[in-house]
């Protein structure tokens, strides 16, 4: 029997999204605002994809 393997999420909450990343929840929302990162409604929750923090990393990287 193999074990369960852990699954990534595709986007998750605010919270969650700035501490991933290391900075404050106002410090993501001008990175919304300013559309370097993506953001879905599910009903009245906002959720940012991973993959806009995954890209957001590297083009920080590639400037570094």
């Amino acid at each position: 029997m193999s074990a369960p393997q852990s699954v990534e999420p595709i986007c998750v909450r605010v919270n969650d999204a700035a501490r991933m990343i290391g900075v404050g929840r106002t410090k993501l929302y001008e990175l919304i605002s300013s559309g370097d990162l993506e953001t879905v409604k599910i009903g009245n929750a906002t959720r940012i994809t991973t993959a806009s923090l995954h890209r957001l990393v590297e083009r920080l990287r590639a400037l570094n």
